[in-house]
């Protein structure tokens, strides 16, 4: 049986203040408990406090992206020791907006992977298809391909413990949203890819998340699908309410 995750990607938004205020909200809506994890993962300047914040709530903390190197002449970057230092549990790696706007790749995603799990960060990777993608019907090529690139040289072990987020990237901030059956055929796919190379046991204990305008009022219905485990949650995120709703759609089972 796998525990639905449900993590807050705040992306570049917010301040200290508003931080403080979102997490406040967030712990006053959810304070009977959470029957799934609940994460969020702040803009790197927040992390220290918003860690600060949701101390003592079971809410976990993780970055939105990492260098694959422990230090060294990066920068701007930020390393896996660095956000374990500041009490990061997770850590988002290859969102499509960085695969997008900062030259992220498949290779680069694996380093991160390989750094991550080093570091004793869970990663929270991700994978998806563009729109024009999608419409050439080559959703499945290009998942398996990042599937497979990103992952490449874990162990079963490593497998077993990441997070993967399925995001298909014409859904991202656009209002669209795959339907559910759509979204939990792709989710299939990559439980087929991961069973291949590490065999079904393992691939049966991976979480593999939904993101792509998740939202109170179609979370439910996303989360009910057998191989979701959870939502990566962008713009809905910033607002403790319909968070909260989110997370309180979570399947038990």
């Amino acid at each position: 049986m796998r525990t639905q995750v449900i993590v807050g990607n705040w992306k570049m938004n917010l301040d200290t203040a508003k931080a403080k205020a979102l997490v406040e909200g967030l712990r006053a809506k959810l304070k009977g408990g959470a029957k799934c994890e609940v994460g969020v993962c702040p803009p790197f300047v927040l992390i220290p406090a918003v860690v600060e914040f949701t101390r003592g709530s079971g809410i976990f903390v993780g970055g939105q992206d990492m260098h694959w190197e422990d230090k060294g002449a990066f920068t701007g970057e930020v390393s896996p020791p660095m956000l374990k230092d500041v009490g990061c549990t997770h850590v988002i790696i290859g969102h499509s907006e960085r695969r997008q706007f900062f030259g992220e790749t498949d290779e680069t995603v694996n380093k991160k992977l390989k750094a991550a799990f080093k570091t004793g960060l869970t990663p929270i990777v991700c994978v998806g298809e563009r729109l024009e993608e999608r419409e050439a019907g080559t959703t499945e090529a290009v998942v398996t391909r990042q599937v497979r690139g990103g992952l490449a040289g874990l162990t079963a072990q490593q497998v077993e413990r990441l997070i993967i987020a399925y995001e298909p990237v014409w859904a991202i901030g656009t209002g669209k949203t795959a339907t559910p059956a759509q979204a939990n055929e792709v989710h299939a796919l990559i439980r087929r890819l991961l069973a291949e190379a590490h065999g079904s046991a393992v691939a049966s204990k991976v979480r593999i998340q939904y993101g792509g305008s998740v939202k109170a009022d179609n979370a439910a219905e996303l989360l009910a699908q057998s191989d979701i485990d959870g939502a990566l949650v962008g713009g809905a995120s910033l607002d403790a309410e319909s968070f909260a709703a989110i997370v309180c759609s979570a399947r038990t089972t």
